[in-house]
């Protein structure tokens, strides 16, 4: 039997997110309905479901129309386009990342991954036989690993590293010069790189301009390159359980279109067509608009409340993606961040996310999912500032 540890992250989200009044702990930018999508799209009398399709098993590898619309996506300002035929489609990204490593590695391997992030990531390679090591980033680095680490975490076994980028929890992105560095180290030695890209391309605090944006990792030409993407975070349908595995390496794709067959068949085409509409040309502009202005006008008023706090609290500033790692410490001293998270949601209905749900070490860290409804961060966060002031001294202290 597989030894299963507790997804920490999730176990937390299944048990309060039902049953608080301010959710400041959701990831996805704020979910919208299908009439609210059709609203965004510039052709508001296209249909988004097809409802006289036969309803089989669809296309095995995903639609064309959806696999279309992401290789266009990930052909945009790039020499060679990415053919329909190097993506995947599968129930969302939990389910890209567990079957790009349930294809590539097990027992003997060696993987890196960047961390902190996504429990998932690191842990599902474990289970899989696979030996893990974290490469571990900082505050005091702004969230961003060191190249000579990974360098010295490399083995002869080392199969894959996988990265998180922009990230899951801190927000941090690894910028363009850097990804190459990764690329460099990984193609001297034949490596693959898994790059979970769940939060692209919702970029808040960085300009397309700046000369060192990121790309998305698959435009940066080694081959052995796999990225991962879902609807739920950046294009605000969870609901529709829709994420995807692309790369340029054929080989690679079809040793995990193989392993696809025993976990997936194929994906709800009723699910596919709303994504598809979605990643249309004419409506996944007013989407993403929509969705960066509100991470923009939700970023500041979470760095009104750190400002406001700041005797409390203390973060490195996103940079992008739906979520920051705030750390808030008594005289000096992390509190228990469970303790706080717990009280914090009894006193004010406020949720937050212990920072231990990413690892023990980060004491006095809660993960804030500030790409909500306006209408819900800002009565929120005034609630929650409320309580630093009135209730801290109640927290017990981390241990």
């Amino acid at each position: 039997m597989v030894k299963i540890t507790d997804f920490a992250v999730e176990s937390w989200m299944d048990a309060h997110e039902n049953d608080c009044k301010y959710n400041i702990a959701e990831t996805c930018c704020a979910s919208i309905s299908v009439n609210e999508l059709r609203e965004l799209s510039e052709n508001k009398g296209r249909e988004v479901l097809d409802t006289s399709k036969v309803l089989t098993y669809g296309a095995i590898r995903g639609s064309e129309e959806l696999r279309n619309n992401l290789a266009r996506l990930y052909s945009a300002k790039v020499a060679s386009p990415l053919s329909p035929d190097n993506i995947l489609t599968t129930p969302g990204a939990i389910q890209a990342n567990y079957l790009t490593t349930y294809a590539l590695v097990g027992t003997g391997d060696h993987v890196i991954c960047h961390y902190p992030t996504y429990q998932s990531l690191y842990e599902v390679p474990k289970q899989l036989g696979a030996e893990v090591d974290l490469w571990k980033a900082t505050p005091e680095n702004e969230w961003v690993p060191k190249i000579e680490n990974l360098k010295a975490l490399i083995k002869p076994n080392t199969k894959l590293i996988i990265i998180n980028n922009p990230n899951n929890p801190t927000g941090a992105v690894l910028k363009k010069s850097f990804l190459q560095e990764i690329i460099d180290i990984a193609s001297e030695k034949n490596i693959t790189i898994l790059g979970d890209e769940v939060y692209r391309p919702i970029f808040h605090s960085i300009s397309p301009l700046d000369k060192d944006f990121p790309p998305s990792l698959l435009s940066m030409g080694y081959k052995n390159v796999i990225v991962t993407g879902s609807m739920s975070k950046a294009y605000s349908l969870a609901g529709v359980r829709i994420g995807w595995i692309a790369s340029r390496s054929s080989e690679l794709i079809e040793t995990i279109a193989s392993a696809r067959h025993y976990t997936t068949i194929s994906v709800s085409q009723l699910d596919e067509q709303v994504a598809a509409f979605a990643l249309h040309s004419s409506t996944i502009h007013g989407l993403l608009a929509r969705n960066i202005q509100l991470a923009k006008t939700n970023m500041a008023l979470l760095e009104k409340f750190v400002l406001k706090n700041d005797d409390e609290c203390e973060w490195v500033k996103p940079v992008a993606g739906n979520t920051a790692f705030i750390k808030f410490h008594r005289e000096g001293k992390p509190v228990d961040s469970v303790d706080f998270c717990k009280k914090l949601l009894e006193k004010t209905g406020v949720l937050f996310t212990p920072g231990n749900c990413f690892g023990e070490e980060w004491k006095g860290y809660v993960r804030v999912g500030f790409v909500n409804h306006t209408e819900v961060i800002e009565p929120g966060l005034t609630e929650a500032a409320k309580f630093v002031r009135k209730n801290l001294d109640e927290v017990e202290l981390a241990a």
